[in-house]
């Protein structure tokens, strides 16, 4: 069969990479054509010839409404063309992975046109934008959900589901950099082996340039504290992003930060705490087993509306899962260099408060279930399309 996936992040390039080999392992004659990044790609030529990406996440992923605003035009125009490339490759699936803002416009062309839609990884409804699941509901034809929490919610308001555990489990056990040693990691970014600190600053620009200084001026504060002057930091570089995203907020600190990229799992697996930007790594940060606080900004004017649609009290997915604070949220006002050092000298320092959130991050990996996620998710999409046979 014919699939069309649609990744519009670095998140959904790792889901979709490995929901694409659940599609090969489960139907051998699989043909998929993609929108995502380098994941999905390398897992396509393992198993297909030709060129199956279309287009490449980082050629532009936008985030907050002031943004999505200036790129109006940008938008329309990679939407025409995403609808214009499924028409042409006729399949018979649309899968969309989660990136609501544009995968939505997606569904309600492509179901409008007779095609099989499939959305996995659910958009954030429980969180805010309720109104979308009336799209869910009129434009997919099935919901994909990997998170326990989402089944009473979606059961709640009418939504039909399918949950077959979550894929994050499955990427971080089976990731080569889970097998990459500090030392090596070390010995990689140019630094001495000793006790190293991650900072994960997010995959996007505007998140990079709002935790980098924060992060750096931390790094800074944190030197100065006797016992610490030797501490170092390894920055985990995202897909999407070059050296100079980070390099230009590292003056003077050079000696001291690196940046690495496509080890984020080693970066996580080897430090000894990891102050990360809200999103999937958190979750990752978790499974892995690393000691994490999790830091957000935003500008003012998109904070101001976050403030008013936002209805959760997390926004981590760690904590959400557990249904309480197993680690620190510090949030827009709250992210400061000040609070940082205070937290990060906890988690170093504490160690009645590490094997607490340790105790709490194995909670939350028996709550999403065991192995195999992503290929019984693809078992059961097959099997969705063979009923409408």
């Amino acid at each position: 069969m014919k699939y069309y996936i649609i990744a519009g992040e670095a998140s959904g390039d790792l889901h979709g990479s490995n929901l694409m080999k659940g599609l090969y392992a489960e139907d051998p004659k699989a043909d998929i054509r993609f929108w995502g990044g380098s994941m999905m790609d390398a897992v396509f030529h393992e198993n297909q010839s030709g060129e199956g990406l279309v287009k490449d996440y980082n050629e532009g992923a936008v985030m907050g409404l002031k943004e999505v605003l200036a790129n109006l035009f940008s938008f329309a125009k990679k939407l025409k063309d995403c609808i214009a490339d499924i028409d042409a490759f006729s399949p018979d699936a649309v899968i969309l992975i989660d990136y609501p803002g544009f995968n939505f416009r997606v569904a309600e062309l492509a179901h409008n046109k007779g095609y099989k839609v499939f959305y996995y990884i659910a958009p954030k409804v429980w969180a805010s934008r309720e109104s979308r699941i009336r799209k869910l509901k009129q434009y997919v034809d099935r919901l994909f959900i990997v998170f326990p929490f989402e089944k009473e919610y979606f059961k709640r308001k009418g939504v039909d589901f399918i949950y077959r555990g979550n894929p994050l489990i499955d990427a971080i056990d089976g990731s080569e950099g889970m097998k990459i040693s500090r030392e090596e990691l070390l010995k990689s970014a140019g630094l001495p082996d000793g006790p190293f600190i991650a900072i994960l600053a997010g995959s996007r620009k505007g998140e990079v340039s709002t935790m980098m200084p924060v992060c750096m001026e931390f790094v800074r504060r944190l030197s100065a504290v006797p016992g610490y002057e030797d501490m170092k930091y390894i920055i985990a570089g995202a897909p999407s992003r070059s050296l100079q995203d980070y390099g230009q907020y590292m003056e003077g600190l050079e000696d001291k930060v690196k940046t690495v990229f496509g080890k984020t799992h080693a970066v996580l697996h080897n430090a000894e705490a990891a102050i990360v930007n809200s999103g999937t790594a958190s979750l990752e940060a978790c499974l892995i087993g690393t000691p994490q606080v999790v830091g957000w900004a935003t500008s003012s004017f998109n904070f101001s509306i976050a403030k008013r649609i936002v209805k959760i009290d997390s926004i981590s997915l760690g904590n959400l899962i557990l249904g309480r604070k197993a680690f620190r949220e510090l949030l827009q006002y709250h992210l400061t260099p000040e609070n940082l050092l205070s937290e990060v000298r906890r988690l170093l320092e504490d160690e009645e408060y590490r094997k607490t959130m340790l105790e709490d991050y194995a909670q939350i990996r028996h709550e999403l279930g065991g192995k195999g996620a992503s290929r019984a998710v693809a078992k059961a999409m097959i099997g969705e399309l063979q009923k409408a046979e």
